[in-house]
């Protein structure tokens, strides 16, 4: 490269919006993020849509059970990178003080709770967290464009 000169970031097309703490408002997120990759060109019914659904529905409730702050909202972002071939979901909510696991916990079959982060695990090609400045988390999965068969 030439000194001096420099490449334009490509912008990605990517959507964000806050959402309220609550029930409702988990299942918002994920009625929107599906209705988006519908206008990105992901049917509701394609196998990345659903996961996407799945993984928005999972981290949006997550953020409402266990990050939710009174008087604060969590935020969505949908980034997609059809270079890469993958939907970036980000999922922040205002309580940096529980962050998830850096692995998923152990599944236990009787349990009423738990299996969220192994459905992650499972749907994304990688997932993880992030403090925010000045307070609070994101929590962050990439979903294939293509999810493999028979998942």
């Amino acid at each position: 490269m030439l000194t001096g000169t420099t490449t334009p970031e490509r912008e990605l097309p990517h959507f964000a919006q806050q959402f309220p703490s609550t029930p409702r408002g988990a299942q918002l997120a994920r009625r929107v993020a599906v209705r988006r990759l519908e206008e990105w060109g992901c049917p509701p019914a394609s196998d990345t849509s659903c996961a996407v659904a799945l993984v928005v529905g999972e981290l949006a409730a997550n953020a409402v059970r266990h990050g939710r702050v009174p008087g604060h909202e969590f935020g969505l972002r949908l980034t997609l990178d059809t270079a890469a071939g993958l939907v970036r979901i980000e999922v922040a909510d205002a309580a940096s003080a529980e962050r998830p696991p850096r692995v998923p916990p152990p599944s236990y079959p009787d349990g009423e709770s738990g299996r969220g982060l192994l459905l992650v695990d499972v749907l994304a090609a990688r997932w993880g967290s992030e403090l925010r400045h000045p307070v609070g988390k994101t929590v962050w999965a990439e979903v294939p464009l293509e999810v493999p068969p028979g998942l």
